[in-house]
């Protein structure tokens, strides 16, 4: 069979059964198509996505300059690995570092990788630059959180699903309550061998909890005040979804170590970085990490125009303002229906809470239910469903997502 022979969705879904591993469970769709807000699937469907790649997709499917910097770079040179300079990484490691404020970028590709990397820096920064005895080093997360799944991220993971049978796990991580300020001041004072506090701005596979106001700049406080390194993973939240070009822009809050990924090549080649100072990155020194494709030439030529994208299309102040309507248009809902709890989110990562169970399938049911009226959405954590379009979106189309998903919704009334 040619690859490029048309499939059919029954024939797409089995193939993957019978030849994949079964680590993810997708909803029952087969896409084949992309373009903007719109995908639509092998029998010629068409959907709204509200999903984005759990946010890679911000700048919308198929992005004609980020598409174009991928095929024009790909048809002159791919990949050197750093073992050669190529003209293209300076370039981008400048034009990133520059745009969110730091001194040097370490490229790598994915966001768990990135995770990875921040938390080597961290510890060795932590022994170099703080003193504290080898080996000894504690890094404080928080409750449900999500970094990514790789053996060191699940060690200080609270998901039983992620972690049953892959032990044993990483130690040197201690974890707090999130949105818990006394939690943190009390981790903080308890131990003289803390390097750093890894949080996410808002906790988006956990259901999209946004923290108290206030709370990420007096995090920032306490860190500083014990010299310690404060670490945001902006991997899901970064990149103007949350209506700022970062979450942590909301409360003025600038990271010792900033995370990014997924739409840092707005989803069409894997590509992520981590962000720092001098007096930080420094410690890195030839020998300590890398990566053979981080940094290569296909990459910085995405990632660039994915954020010129960014800044020219006005993404953040237009995720802000469809934000607002959208958790305003859904409270209204809510205030008269009883299938949902509540909304909550920030820009165009939101959430809304199914007035169920999390071991109940209403939201897998709703979501199959909205699949049919033409909008495409996830359940997490069982009973939360999460709502992330493209922020290329206009309100137009978001007032007929809307409007699709509050009907759907009524169907579920009791």
């Amino acid at each position: 069979m040619s690859v490029l022979e048309r499939i059919t969705s029954e024939h797409a879904i089995a193939l993957e059964e019978r030849y994949g591993a079964h680590n993810y469970h997708p909803l029952p769709v087969v896409l084949r198509k992309g373009e903007g807000v719109f995908v639509w699937d092998v029998e010629g469907k068409k959907y709204y996505d509200f999903l984005s790649a759990y946010s890679a997709i911000n700048q919308g499917h198929c992005h004609p300059k980020i598409v174009g910097a991928l095929v024009e770079q790909a048809q002159t040179l791919t990949l050197t690995s750093r073992a050669f300079h190529n003209d293209l990484l300076g370039r981008y490691e400048k034009y990133a570092a520059e745009t969110f404020g730091f001194d040097k970028l370490l490229p790598m590709n994915t966001g768990a990788e990135a995770v990875e990397t921040a938390l080597k820096i961290c510890r060795k920064w932590a022994y170099e630059k703080k003193g504290i005895d080898e080996n000894e080093a504690q890094i404080i997360v928080c409750e449900n959180n999500f970094h990514g799944r790789t053996t060191t991220i699940i060690s200080f993971s609270n998901d039983p699903v992620a972690r049953q049978n892959f032990g044993p796990f990483t130690k040197g991580f201690i974890k707090i309550e999130y949105d818990n300020l006394e939690a943190l001041k009390d981790a903080l004072e308890n131990n003289e061998n803390v390097g750093g506090f890894l949080v996410e701005p808002i906790q988006g596979e956990a259901g999209v909890f946004v923290p108290s106001d206030g709370y990420l700049k007096a995090a920032k406080e306490l860190c500083e005040k014990h010299n310690v390194l404060f670490i945001a993973d902006e991997v899901q939240t970064g990149i103007a979804r949350t209506g700022s070009m970062l979450a942590v822009d909301h409360e003025n809050v600038r990271p010792d170590i900033l995370i990014l990924g997924k739409a840092l090549s707005g989803g069409v080649f894997p590509v992520s970085a981590v962000l720092a100072n001098d007096d930080v990155m420094g410690v890195i020194r030839p020998g300590n990490h890398g990566s053979t494709f981080g940094g290569n030439p296909i990459a910085c030529a995405v990632a660039m125009a994915a954020l010129e994208v960014v800044k020219e299309e006005g993404l953040a102040e237009n995720a802000k303002e469809l934000g607002e309507i959208f958790r305003d248009e859904m409270g209204k809902f809510i205030s008269g229906c009883e299938i949902v709890k509540s909304v909550r989110g920030k820009g165009l990562l939101n959430a809304i809470l199914i007035n169920d169970t999390e071991d109940s399938s209403t939201a897998w049911d709703i979501c199959m239910a909205l699949k049919e009226n033409g909008l495409l959405a996830k359940p997490t954590h069982g009973n939360i469903i999460r709502f992330a379009p493209p922020l290329v979106m206009n309100k137009g189309q978001l007032m007929d997502c809307i409007s699709i998903i509050t009907k759907t919704l009524d169907g579920f009334n009791k």
